[in-house]
């Protein structure tokens, strides 16, 4: 079964959440701080971390930081508010996904599993080619899921992977942040733009020479983006 670690502070809704995901199938591990959190992963590893921003002592956006800087675990973050700042904030600090709380179970474990489907398989890659793709400095090798930049592997988050290979099948073309939201997050209409757009900014500033200046994910303003060089 899935493993879940929950972090979340406020008890009521640390036992509520934790009873409905283990009711749905998962195997939850909750704990009260970031601390223990970090600690429990370091010695239990889990398939998904749900993190709730506003924690006392270390708070979810520094949490977040350390765990995405030691691997590719996937997180979803519980925010107080539809708040731009603390959205846009949770997912630069590498989030893949969020849920506004209070929370609804059943909307969490949707969440839970389309992250895990887009992290446990095989990005879908239309148009996938059997040997390594060269774009400019960047090569990517579809088979193997390698994405390397003068010869040098770079290191790409799954979400940041699929991405990369949703919009480098077809260059030159623009996808819009709808489509990749469809394709990339499997979210259809509920996803949030803000998803796309951050891990686009976490990708250019792994793949592009710089990150201000993209040469690789090009945006066209009020249309989406679309993979370069042409």
């Amino acid at each position: 079964m899935p493993r879940v670690l929950l972090i979340e502070d406020d008890q009521a809704v640390r036992d509520g959440l934790r009873l409905a995901l283990t009711y749905q199938g998962h195997t939850v591990d909750a704990v009260e701080t970031g601390e223990e959190g970090l600690a429990r992963l370091a010695g239990d590893p889990a398939d998904v971390v749900v993190l709730d921003l506003m924690l006392p002592g270390m708070d979810g956006f520094e949490v977040c930081r350390r765990i995405r800087a030691s691997g590719d675990l996937p997180i979803i973050m519980l925010t107080a508010r539809n708040d731009d700042i603390d959205v846009v904030a949770g997912l630069e600090a590498g989030a893949d996904d969020y849920v506004v709380k209070p929370a609804q179970a059943r909307v969490l474990e949707a969440r839970i599993r389309a992250v895990l489907r887009r992290t446990g398989g095989e990005p879908r890659s239309p148009g996938a080619k059997p040997g390594p793709e060269r774009h400019g400095d960047l090569t990517i090798d579809r088979e193997g899921l390698v994405v390397s930049k003068h010869g040098t592997v770079i290191g790409l988050a799954p979400t940041e992977l699929r991405l990369l290979l949703e919009l480098s099948a077809s260059p030159g073309r623009v996808l819009s942040r709808q489509q990749l939201l469809e394709s990339v997050w499997d979210q259809g209409y509920l996803g949030d733009s803000r998803l796309v757009d951050a891990c686009v900014q976490r990708l250019r500033s792994k793949i592009e020479d710089d990150a201000a200046k993209p040469v690789y994910v090009q945006t066209l303003r009020g249309f989406g983006y679309r993979f370069g060089p042409l």
